[in-house]
């Protein structure tokens, strides 16, 4: 399996309001250092598996709509609790029906995994992966 990996990140503010979440049940922001690694079981005939530039202009379009937002307020997450494992999942979708719709190129019919990871802090992290 190949795998391109592109970075960004995100500035966003929430509340996590259940008391299992402690002081973070209030509002206060986050922000989300986020990878995006597109897997192939194969290449190109260029040898690539995923075109790096367009990958990394698809991960800023996704993160685009959320970057300096309060989550809190976008219909999108009406009635969510927006944790880091639910806000990873939110950028697989949009990945995913980027994939589909073949915002990655020619090859993006040949990508058959995706894995966000998205960076609370330099010692948390979280997660979804899930193939296509």
């Amino acid at each position: 399996m190949f795998a391109v990996e592109v970075r960004d990140h995100i500035m966003i503010a929430h509340s996590l309001p259940r008391p299992v979440f402690g002081p973070a049940q209030g509002m206060h922001g986050a922000t989300f250092v986020v990878d995006a690694a597109f897997f192939t079981r194969d290449l190109d005939e260029d040898g690539l598996g995923v075109d790096i530039g367009a990958a990394t202009t698809v991960l800023a379009d996704v993160l685009k709509p959320l970057n300096y937002q309060n989550l809190d307020d976008l219909a999108v997450f009406k009635d969510t609790v927006t944790t880091t494992e639910v806000i990873a999942k939110y950028i697989f979708d949009q990945l995913a029906d980027a994939v589909a719709a073949k915002r990655l190129g020619p090859g993006s019919h040949r990508i058959t995994r995706l894995k966000i990871t998205l960076h609370e802090s330099h010692a948390a992290r979280a997660w979804y992966e899930a193939d296509l």
